[in-house]
């Protein structure tokens, strides 16, 4: 037990001793410096107009959509309802015969 306890203490000292010789950064500051790009806001000519619907079937329609053809409204049921209904089938749900108390 002395030995297990005694290796636990030198290899927990040991990881320790080597976190604190790790490498770490400078401590000399360094400028910040963020790309330029001198031609990305010069004046130049637009590019020639392209046609994305060159190889694909053009459709147009016009008018509107008849309210029927959207299917049937659907009526919201109440949360009332709905608690009211659930409470029923929880009161109509199978009981256990058996209630064991410790």
């Amino acid at each position: 037990m002395k030995t297990t306890v005694l290796a636990f203490c030198f290899l927990l000292s040991a990881t320790s001793g080597f976190g604190q010789s790790a490498p770490v950064l400078s401590n000399r500051p360094q400028a910040l410096e963020i790309p330029d790009n001198p031609a990305h806001a010069s004046q130049h000519e637009l590019a020639e107009p392209q046609n994305i619907l060159e190889h694909s079937g053009y459709t147009y329609a016009q008018g509107e959509k008849p309210l029927w053809e959207f299917g049937p409204i659907s009526q919201p049921v109440p949360l009332g309802d709905s608690a009211r209904a659930l409470r029923k089938q929880h009161d109509a749900a199978k009981k256990s015969e058996i209630v064991w108390q410790n």
